[in-house]
């Protein structure tokens, strides 16, 4: 049976500034659904509440895997029960190789019940994965020796995350504007590798502003958010409507959101869009 991502009136402040304001989501195992919005409707807030942020404070609702709820338990515990985040702003680790890394990453994530001190997975297994992966996902091989994206460009990073979401194997993989900064070239890339993962077993959560990320990863569901809402739901031709037009519409449609986002605007948090 395939597992459910779910979100149910789902209440998170920013610094005590309330920024999502009832978001009510389903995400499937095998599912693709785009998520697009204008700046500062919140979009940013929901993916890294979902991964369980200590700065984005849940203040009702609920966040749930299988019927689970999530909401208390920390990104650790979240990610072992197969939650996964793409950041739109990779960190940089100096000294810390990347294959060093995912075994580490690895490890921790498929042997949730390991004691500190007992060993990380086989070497020899892990390589013989880590170079499956790379090769499948067109990558030179001495990019697992580089430290972890010091010195990457933008193009470099965000397949850095690929190869990560290919070792972890999550249920729900959540990518916060992975095509940010990107060249056309660094786009088709990126979404050619996440078109190669995706799959039964996982469902995307696509966060976006632009359709190029979604022209090898068609979404079945578009859902546009506004004020801290999600205002509609559509398919992949929603997405196509909104890059070619815009929000215009949007707003016209649901001037009550519209009017809270130009007031929400003055105020909320630049780290809260």
């Amino acid at each position: 049976m395939a597992s459910v991502l779910t979100i149910r009136d789902l209440q998170v402040a920013v610094d005590e500034v309330p920024i999502l304001r009832g978001v009510n989501l389903t995400i499937r195992q095998g599912e693709i659904h785009a998520l697009m919005g204008p700046n500062g409707s919140g979009k940013s807030t929901l993916a890294y509440a979902l991964v369980g942020h200590p700065r984005y404070e849940i203040t009702g609702g609920s966040i749930e895997i299988d019927g689970t709820n999530i909401n208390e338990l920390d990104p650790c515990e979240r990610a072992r029960l197969g939650l996964f985040l793409a950041f739109q702003y990779p960190v940089t680790i100096p000294g810390v190789k990347v294959a060093d890394f995912l075994r580490h990453a690895v490890t921790n994530i498929r042997n949730p019940n390991r004691k500190e001190g007992e060993g990380l997975i086989p070497m020899k297994d892990f390589r013989k994965e880590l170079r499956s992966r790379m090769e499948e996902l067109g990558m030179d091989t001495e990019f697992a020796r580089r430290y972890l994206n010091e010195g990457f460009s933008g193009g470099e990073k965000k397949r850095m995350e690929i190869l990560q979401l290919a070792m972890l194997q999550p249920k729900f993989a959540i990518l916060d504007e992975t095509d940010s900064g990107l060249d056309s070239d660094a786009v088709r890339v990126v979404s050619e590798g996440l078109q190669k993962l995706s799959g039964p077993q996982m469902g995307s959560l696509i966060i976006t502003h632009h359709e190029r990320l979604l022209e090898y990863n068609v979404p079945q569901f578009t859902h546009v958010m506004l004020a801290g809402k999600i205002v509609e739901t559509g398919d992949a031709q929603l997405a196509h409507e909104l890059h070619n037009h815009g929000y215009a519409q949007v707003r016209e449609r649901h001037p009550n959101e519209a009017a809270e986002e130009e007031l929400r605007l003055q105020k909320v948090p630049a780290a809260a869009e």
